[in-house]
């Protein structure tokens, strides 16, 4: 919502608007500290932020089942907790990228790993996204999200289940 108005200037569109919580994309091209300021001076909760996705101008849509880029993605872990101390944010999506293959599936399942310990007191969370919308997208499906939330077993990895893309990947909401 509210993409007429440059990212940092939305918050106060919201807050106008009535709401007192908000989530966003990627808050990367502002500081913490500029991006937390925003916040607070709208009262608003940052309640969720997405990780670094890599080159989103590139199609790029995650690093986490990316075997080549896994210090990338360790670093934008850190970028991200940052991120979610400065602003209080309790949730953070883990976007999967665009990748297929058992490989992709196993540097996935590692990251997710990886994001929960590194992430200890947020919220990890996987979201399905449609492959109409992101083709190639490796976390598509919501059986695959829920396999790999009981597998794993860890106490911070929870579905982000958007009622769109149920929608469109499996039907009958």
């Amino acid at each position: 919502m509210f993409k007429e108005w440059d990212f940092l200037d939305r918050f106060a569109a919201a807050a106008d608007a009535g709401f007192s919580q908000v989530e966003c994309l990627f808050p990367y091209d502002h500081t913490p500290e500029e991006f937390a300021a925003r916040l607070t001076r709208h009262n608003l909760k940052l309640v969720l932020f997405n990780l670094p996705p890599g080159d989103w101008a590139r199609g790029e849509r995650g690093l986490a089942a990316l075997p080549e880029r896994r210090a990338e993605f360790r670093a934008s872990l850190a970028t991200a907790r940052d991120y979610a101390r400065a602003t209080g944010a309790a949730r953070v999506h883990l976007m999967s990228g665009i990748a297929s293959g058992d490989a992709a599936l196993a540097t996935y399942r590692d990251a997710i790993a990886m994001a929960c310990e590194s992430l200890e007191g947020l919220d990890v969370m996987l979201e399905p996204l449609n492959a109409h919308d992101v083709p190639g997208y490796l976390m598509n499906d919501f059986a695959l999200a829920a396999q790999l939330i009981a597998a794993l077993k860890l106490p911070n990895l929870k579905l982000q289940f958007d009622i769109y893309h149920r929608q469109v990947i499996h039907g009958e909401v």
